[in-house]
């Protein structure tokens, strides 16, 4: 595996570590933050698996974009919209004007840990 890569699965991890602490804090649980990082990891996975396919992602955080990029070289099963609503709760809320609730954090983990699931299989794949 391309060493591109394995940094972009390193960052990706610790924003899914980051997501979950932040989420199952006792009190004064950052909801926004939790959005954010679930978007980020999912984002840097998706640009791990394009990069082991050869392709240099572009520098978006449009995870319908990347999505069209990935289905081009390595199919898989996704939602555009849990894309599209991933995409919203990580850039909308991390600015003025929005705040995430418990329930838009809660689907923000549920959707990212399934698509984080998804898209370190297919790069076990790529390395075996």
């Amino acid at each position: 595996m391309p060493g591109a890569a394995e940094e972009w699965i390193a960052k990706a991890e610790g924003d899914m570590h980051v997501a979950e602490r932040e989420f199952h804090r006792a009190d004064d649980q950052n909801f926004d933050a939790v959005c954010f990082h679930v978007h980020q990891c999912v984002e840097k996975l998706m640009k791990a698996v394009l990069i082991t396919h050869g392709i240099a992602p572009e520098y978006t955080h449009n995870l319908v974009y990347l999505d069209a990029a990935l289905q081009k070289v390595a199919p898989w099963i996704s939602d555009p919209d849990e894309l599209n609503g991933l995409k919203r709760a990580g850039v909308a809320f991390w600015y003025p004007g929005e705040w995430a609730t418990h329930a838009h954090a809660s689907r923000a983990m549920s959707i990212g840990q399934r698509l984080r699931e998804a898209l370190l299989r297919m790069l076990n794949e790529r390395s075996a």
